[in-house]
């Protein structure tokens, strides 16, 4: 992609309401608009992070066996009535009133739904386990939206119902999901440590959350200094085997690990101080196993190998993917912008013309950008005519992970410039030579986080 075709309204300063790093860093690199208290517009350069993200934690969904569906915004009013949420949720909830004066609201999660769907559809046991998930668009009427999209009203969300015959099979469903969000978290570049959580109005009884480390987290964490060692099993994990994933869960549940919530100074206490980890966290992922709380009063029923009737157990499983491109800009930035994980970078490379309209930079970078995109690479080429050193401010504010940089002296001498973003290291190549090591690093890269 050409810059002088694409749209990118960058920003010089950030807009005094921006509180947070990944806020000011979101509107000014062009990421986002505000549209209203807690409600975006996704530019271009937003939307391609945004769609990275999603397509990582879809295809983590779909490789442990979970099946994409897509559900509505707008839900029926009725159906919380039969759950018996529809009065309890309190005012986060969106209630409107269609033309005929049926009660509905833009939902805020949807189990309610989904166990409709599956009470429509699935009779037997022999049609178990299945686990269905959405990405979808949410909406939560936040008394006080801050933070950019990490605390909005509208948000995407993934989504994923697990439907059991019985509670060990639904806790084997659980430990499924909970191993395919370690998978996922690692695929995105970042360490999420999971930790033992409330179930608030969801329900149930067992619930873990997802925690990405940053200074600037909402929440305070304290863990084990062990999760920073616990291993993330492979793309070849077997999610047949319950056994294996079990163990895999065991580890990661072996350590103390709780926000400020949850905290026991008592069990803290036990923690040897070396080990003990105090820091900051941001919420990006969040599970939870609540048996037949909405399976009973919703008559979601299959018939089990007794011949009998039995109320299937289910579980949620929720990531948001809006909030997670915030996450992971307060995890990875410096003074000068973004530092995005390979995975979700929205291009790999700036490739800076430092003299545009100047016959021989102009060659090499039409060659070097044919080239680039030929091997895979997505670029952003710099072909506008500002001047460099608004070139290299861009460049560092939306951070790409490498800028291959090309000017009249280094072509001279038959040399281009490569500039690593998250080291700052710059490296004075032939050009071969920097295709050669772009090369490596897009291997190294899709051996890191490949699916």
């Amino acid at each position: 992609m050409r810059l002088s075709n694409y749209f990118l309204p960058v920003l010089k300063e950030a807009p005094r309401e921006a509180e947070i790093v990944s806020h000011q860093l979101m509107l000014r690199a062009g990421m986002i608009r505000q549209q209203s208290a807690g409600i975006y517009s996704w530019l271009p350069l937003g939307l391609k992070v945004l769609r990275k993200v999603e397509q990582i934690v879809r295809e983590e969904q779909n490789r442990a066996g979970a099946v994409e569906v897509l559900m509505p915004t707008i839900q029926s009013a009725d159906l919380w009535r039969e759950s018996g949420r529809y009065d309890d949720y309190g005012k986060e909830m969106l209630r409107i009133t269609d033309r005929h004066e049926r009660d509905m609201l833009f939902g805020p999660t949807n189990e309610e739904m989904i166990t409709d769907i599956f009470r429509s559809y699935v009779r037997s046991y022999k049609d178990l386990p299945l686990n269905l998930y959405h990405i979808q668009w949410k909406f939560r009427d936040e008394v006080r939206p801050r933070f950019g999209v990490m605390r909005g009203r509208e948000f995407l969300m993934k989504d994923a119902y697990s439907f059991d015959l019985d509670e060990a099979a639904s806790r084997a469903a659980y430990k499924r999901m909970f191993v395919s969000y370690l998978r996922t978290f690692d695929r995105l570049g970042v360490k999420a440590i999971p930790m033992r959580a409330d179930t608030g109005p969801i329900g149930g009884d067992l619930s873990h959350e997802f925690l990405i480390l940053a200074d600037t987290g909402e929440s305070e964490v304290f863990c084990h200094g062990d999760f920073m060692r616990f291993p993330v099993p492979g793309a070849g994990v077997d999610y047949g085997d319950d056994a294996k994933i079990s163990a895999i869960m065991d580890e990661w549940t072996s350590a103390y690990a709780r926000t400020d919530e949850m905290h026991d100074e008592a069990l803290w206490d036990d923690v040897p101080a070396a080990d003990q980890m105090n820091a900051r966290g941001i919420e990006v992922g969040h599970i939870f196993h609540f048996g037949t709380k909405y399976s009973t009063p919703m008559g979601a029923k299959v018939t089990g190998p007794d011949g009998k009737d039995h109320d299937v157990f289910m579980g949620s499983y929720g990531i948001g993917p809006s909030r997670v491109v915030a996450a992971l800009i307060e995890a990875g930035h410096d003074d000068a912008g973004i530092i995005w994980p390979a995975s979700v970078a929205p291009f790999d490379v700036g490739l800076i013309n430092l003299r545009s309209g100047d016959e021989a930079t102009d060659t090499a970078c039409g060659d070097l950008y044919s080239k680039l995109t030929a091997a895979g690479f997505d670029v952003l080429y710099d072909d506008t005519d500002n001047r460099a050193g608004g070139k290299f401010a861009l460049a560092d504010l939306i951070g790409l992970p490498w800028q291959l940089i090309v000017g009249p002296r280094g072509l001279a001498n038959g040399e281009v410039e490569l500039k690593e973003r998250a080291t700052g290291e710059r490296l004075t190549l032939t050009l071969d030579a920097a295709l050669n090591r772009l090369a490596e690093w897009q291997a190294e890269t899709a051996a890191r986080f490949g699916g």
